[in-house]
């Protein structure tokens, strides 16, 4: 039986499978693109995949605390597209 590996979302806090999460990522540029990959170079930051959880997250700037970077709202209507 192979380990599943585990993320925990930055706006709801909840631990769940790697599979089940977008990956937002900022690169040595300081750019923010969404991972559809999970596999991108540069500093990562897990999302839930649900509108709450991006609502949540725009709310309160859980994004870019955790990427140390501005998040364009461009970047929260492709995560916005991505779940739906």
């Amino acid at each position: 039986m192979r380990k599943i590996p585990l993320r925990k979302c930055v706006a709801t806090q909840e631990q769940l499978p790697k599979k089940e999460l977008i990956r937002v990522v900022r690169n040595k540029e300081g750019e923010v693109f969404v991972d559809s990959t999970g596999k991108m170079n540069g500093r990562g930051a897990y999302l839930k995949r649900s509108i709450e959880a991006i609502e949540i997250a725009k709310k309160k700037g859980v994004l870019k605390k955790s990427l140390n970077a501005d998040i364009p709202d461009s970047i929260y209507e492709e995560l916005k597209n991505y779940v739906q």
